[in-house]
């Protein structure tokens, strides 16, 4: 709750993110006023993470993990307990960061660890585990990691929410008025 509170002047808290790399003035204070925000949703977005546009998280930052270092895409979905990890142990082959692609959609719980590369307009499932360098117009489902590239482009844009169908892009949701997208989306 307080963590809300402080944020309200900023607008966001990806504007408080901004902040804390962009204005050395109000550094410290904006940095604690991102870990407050943090703490209370259990969550841990690195400041120093690089997001090309601000993230949609369907069902808020709870739970979501993202080391220093990491870069995502533009319009990413990212879902509850999702981690984007580091490694960082000299010993393993995988030492680095993941970087991924734009409009990838990123399911409850999966993981992606160490130093890959996932590609644009990727869908990855819940619950997965990614460890490889994943494609673009790929999905990774878990389990064992299998990968099955697409010759189609996914769209991973689209979502019926209270019965009308939205996507997000650039920060923001949008309600879908194309009555010929419609009719392809509602299946007629």
């Amino acid at each position: 709750m307080l963590g809300r509170i402080l944020i309200m002047p900023f607008g966001s808290i990806w504007k408080v993110k901004e902040l804390c790399n962009r204005n050395m003035f109000f550094t410290k204070l904006v940095r604690i006023i991102y870990q407050i925000y943090q703490y209370e949703n259990n969550s841990s977005i690195a400041w120093n993470s690089v997001f090309e546009g601000e993230p949609c998280f369907p069902h808020g930052m709870k739970g979501i993990f993202v080391s220093g270092g990491a870069k995502i895409g533009r319009n990413c979905v990212i879902f509850q307990q999702v981690t984007i990890g580091s490694v960082v142990m000299p010993s393993d082959n995988k030492v680095g960061y993941p970087t991924i692609g734009d409009n990838c959609y990123i399911g409850a719980g999966a993981k992606i660890i160490g130093n890959v590369n996932i590609g644009n307009n990727v869908r990855i499932g819940a619950n997965a585990v990614v460890y490889k360098n994943v494609p673009n117009n790929s999905v990774v489902i878990s389990g064992e990691q299998k990968i099955t590239e697409k010759t189609d482009l996914l769209d991973n844009a689209f979502y019926s929410f209270q019965e009308k169908w939205v996507y997000f892009d650039d920060g923001k949701w949008i309600t879908v008025e194309d009555k010929d997208k419609l009719r392809l989306l509602q299946c007629e």
